[in-house]
């Protein structure tokens, strides 16, 4: 298990990219999983900071990522307050504009994607992954 915390600043989500990518290395997850999980990742947090923190830096996001040779799991919590869960729904994809697209990448890409939200914690978002091909 890793488990990391970032400020809520874009600038860090290229290392939150890194340690996933790693963990999915060392999981021996195929190359197409590892680009998936990495992408639906980056969006979760970017959804975090763009909507959750309204783009204030100062907060922060824990990203635990566990697993085995069958799953791997991310868990990504803030401390922001709760999320509306009617309002986490991807757009249609007929609308052609930019943005949006996040919550499809993570449906889409991910298993399993359970919301939530903890007293004391804050919202938690787990993702599931089942991994079928693994690295030679």
């Amino acid at each position: 298990m890793i488990h990391i915390r970032i400020a809520s600043d874009p600038k860090f989500l290229v290392v939150v990219r890194d340690v996933v990518s790693r963990f999915c290395e060392l999981m021996e997850c195929s190359e197409e999983d590892q680009r998936g999980i990495v992408l639906a990742v980056d969006e979760a947090c970017s959804n975090i900071i763009r909507h959750t923190y309204l783009g204030v830096a100062c907060h922060t996001i824990d990203v635990t990522c566990a697993g085995n040779p069958e799953r791997i799991e991310i868990v990504l919590r803030d401390c922001g307050p709760p999320v509306d869960l009617k309002k986490v729904q991807p757009r249609s994809l007929d609308e052609v504009r930019p943005g949006g697209l996040g919550t499809h990448f993570i449906r889409s890409i991910m298993d399993e994607v359970e919301y939530g939200y903890e007293e004391g914690c804050g919202n938690v978002l787990r993702m599931t992954k089942r991994l079928c091909k693994h690295a030679s």
